[in-house]
C-alpha cells in the first residue's frame, strides 16, 4: 500500500504547486489530469510487479512439494533394497523441502492478500481519475461561461458610459442634418430648372391613384356599391380604302400584267403542240 500513499502525496504535492503558479486553470486542470495518468501508469507497473512476485512464491512452493514428493519416492526405495540409513538421510531431505514449501506457501498466501489489495487500490485509483476527468470537463464548461459572462459584462459597462450614447446621438443628429440639407438643395434645384409644377402634378397623380385603390377595396369589402357597369362602345369598322398608285407603279404595275399574260400565252402554244 505504500506505493499508493507515495502516489497520492505526489498528486498532491503536483497539484498544490500548479495552484501556487497561479496558472490558467484550464491549463492547470490538464495538467493535473496528465499527471494523474502518468502515476497511474507507474502504480500498474507497481501492481504488476507485485503480482509477479506472487506467481513466483506459488511456483516455488509447488516446486518444494514436488522436490519433498520425490525424496519420499527416495526414501521408499531404499526401504525396499533394506538401506536404513539411506532412507533416513532421503526423509530428512523430504522434511527440509516440506518446510521450505510451507514457509513458501505462507509467503504466496501473503503476498496474494497484498496483490487483492493492491488490485482493488488500483481501481479505486482508476475510477478516482475517471470522475477527475468527467469534473475536468465540467470545470472548463464553467470556467468558459465565467469568462463570457465577465465580457458580457465589461461590455455593458462600457456601453453604461455617458459618453459613448452622446456620440452616438451626434452622429444621428449629423445624419438628420445631411438629410435636410439634401432634400433642400433638390427643391432648390427644382426651382430653379422649372420642374415644381411637375412634381407637384406627380403628388397629385399619386394621391388619384391612391384613391381609386381605396374606392377598390371598400367595393370588395361592400363598405361601398359596386361600381355600375358601363354599356359597351360599338367600334364601327373602319373603310378601307385602296391607295391610289402614282405614275412609276402604274408603269411597273402594267409590265408586270404583260410578262404575266405573255407567259400564259406560251403555256397555251406549248399545250396544244
Amino acid at each position: 500500500m505504500g506505493i499508493f500513499a507515495r502516489l497520492a502525496t505526489l498528486i498532491k504535492s503536483n497539484i498544490n504547486d500548479l495552484i501556487s503558479r497561479s496558472e490558467d486553470p484550464e491549463k492547470m486542470l490538464n495538467q493535473i489530469v496528465l499527471d494523474m495518468n502518468n502515476q497511474l501508469i507507474e502504480a500498474k507497473r507497481q501492481v504488476a510487479i507485485s503480482i509477479a512476485d506472487e506467481k513466483r512464491l506459488a511456483k516455488q512452493a509447488e516446486q518444494e512439494v514436488a522436490s519433498a514428493a520425490e525424496w519420499m519416492r527416495r526414501a521408499e526405495l531404499a526401504v525396499r533394497a533394506n538401506d536404513d540409513h539411506l532412507a533416513k538421510e532421503a526423509l530428512a531431505r523430504k522434511k527440509e523441502h516440506d518446510q521450505l514449501a510451507e514457509q513458501f506457501k505462507s509467503q504466496w498466501q501473503k503476498q496474494k492478500q497484498a496483490v487483492d489489495q493492491l488490485k482493488l487500490a488500483l481501481r479505486m485509483l482508476n475510477n478516482k481519475i475517471e470522475e477527475a476527468k468527467r469534473k475536468k470537463g465540467l470545470l472548463i464548461a464553467r470556467k468558459k461561461r465565467a469568462e463570457a459572462q465577465k465580457a458580457i459584462s465589461e461590455t455593458m459597462s462600457g456601453l453604461r458610459n455617458a459618453s459613448a450614447f452622446e456620440v452616438f446621438d451626434r452622429m444621428a443628429g449629423k445624419i438628420e442634418q445631411m438629410e435636410a440639407e439634401a432634400e433642400a438643395t433638390a427643391e432648390l434645384n427644382e426651382e430653379a430648372t422649372g420642374d415644381v409644377l411637375a412634381h407637384r402634378f406627380n403628388e397629385l397623380e399619386a394621391t388619384a391613384g391612391a384613391e381609386e385603390d381605396l374606392l377598390a377595396l371598400k367595393r370588395k369589402m361592400g363598405v361601398l356599391p359596386p361600381e355600375p357597369e358601363r354599356a359597351p362602345v360599338r367600334v364601327e369598322p373602319a373603310a378601307v380604302t385602296t391607295p391610289i398608285p402614282d405614275a412609276a407603279e402604274q408603269d411597273e404595275l402594267a409590265r408586270a400584267l404583260a410578262e404575266l399574260e405573255a407567259e400564259q400565252q406560251q403555256e397555251l402554244r406549248v399545250k396544244r403542240q
